[in-house]
């Protein structure tokens, strides 16, 4: 049977579209991003998820061709900009820079207005770093061993500072306490600064946390850094030993990422997922976050949204057992 001119034109063209159709999907990713990309940072400026989040932004505006715009959302604990998120078009052109407290906040807050795994994408993560653990100058104790052998000689009686109920510094000194079986005090604050200003003043004994945070009371001289939290030495601190030693199993670290919104294209995530991991392996940055107490971190999207999996219910388990409660 033999076609006319304008019906196998009519058969081409159909044939065409359908073609384009289908690679419609795959041209889009292909050409992702087209627009810039805005990374909502669910803190105020000036902390370490803003200042990491400027940093990797720049250099992946660089990367990708197109201005990355940093959103600073602050509220509710980092539950306000993360929603936000959370909520947004999943296309990846709205991120989310968290860190650990992301998971913590998750294990304490039954009530969050999104779903942790289902409404957020895990997609990069940034850094890693340990915590530092930090006494009052005048407390008598050097190192792990010696703090744990003073705990328990004098239980309750040595006091803990917290950036708040439910932070990563409880959550931390908690596991410490459950580690070592050791009583410690708790005595909550408002923040980090208050909580490290009473560490000078001699008020708390002990506050475990990162390292750039502590640095104003250990320049000061009026506190002292006697341990890590790392399992093992930490080039992020070097010198300090594990608090590990004096009390076995014990591990906290803290961690920052990229999260996207749910149902975000694999294609997408896997790109951004690329781009990062190339940019925090460079020498400028893994220099630059040894300098803010952490090591560059480089894990595929699937192995992120694994270790996020695992971390709720762990902390929820460590909550339940140290009576953590969110204000």
């Amino acid at each position: 049977m033999h076609l006319s001119l304008s019906r196998r034109r009519l058969v081409a063209a159909a044939v065409g579209a359908a073609a384009f159709a289908a690679a419609g999907p795959a041209l889009a990713q292909e050409s992702y991003p087209s627009r810039p990309i805005t990374i909502v940072v669910p803190y105020p400026p000036g902390g370490s998820n803003d200042v990491f989040a400027r940093a990797i932004g720049k250099r992946l505006s660089e990367a990708l061709g197109q201005p990355v715009v940093i959103d600073n959302k602050p509220g509710a604990g980092g539950t306000l900009g993360t929603s936000i998120v959370a909520k947004a078009a999943p296309d990846g052109y709205t991120l989310g820079a968290v860190s650990s407290s992301f998971v913590t906040n998750a294990a304490v807050q039954p009530r969050l207005p999104f779903d942790p795994m289902k409404n957020l994408t895990p997609v990069a993560m940034m850094a890693r770093g340990p915590f530092v653990v930090a006494v009052r100058a005048d407390l008598p104790v050097n190192t792990p061993a010696d703090l744990v052998a003073l705990a328990r000689k004098q239980p309750g009686k040595i006091n803990y500072a917290s950036s708040g109920p439910g932070s990563t510094n409880q959550f931390a000194t908690e596991l410490l306490k459950n580690k070592a079986q050791i009583f410690l005090t708790h005595i909550p604050y408002r923040g980090m600064a208050p909580a490290t200003t009473d560490l000078m003043a001699g008020t708390v004994d002990l506050l475990i946390a990162s390292g750039p945070s502590l640095q104003p009371a250990l320049r000061s001289g009026k506190a002292r850094a006697i341990a890590v939290t790392s399992l093992k030495p930490s080039v992020a601190a070097p010198g300090l030993p594990p608090m590990a030693d004096a009390a076995p199993g014990f591990e906290f670290s803290i961690w920052w990422g990229l999260l996207a919104p749910g149902g975000t294209p694999d294609a997408v995530v896997q790109k951004l997922n690329a781009a990062v991991n190339r940019i925090v392996q460079t020498p400028e940055m893994r220099e630059f976050f040894l300098r803010e107490g952490a090591e560059p971190a480089q894990l595929g999207a699937a192995d992120f949204a694994a270790e996020v999996r695992r971390a709720i219910p762990y902390w929820q388990d460590i909550a339940r057992s140290a009576g953590i409660q969110a204000e």
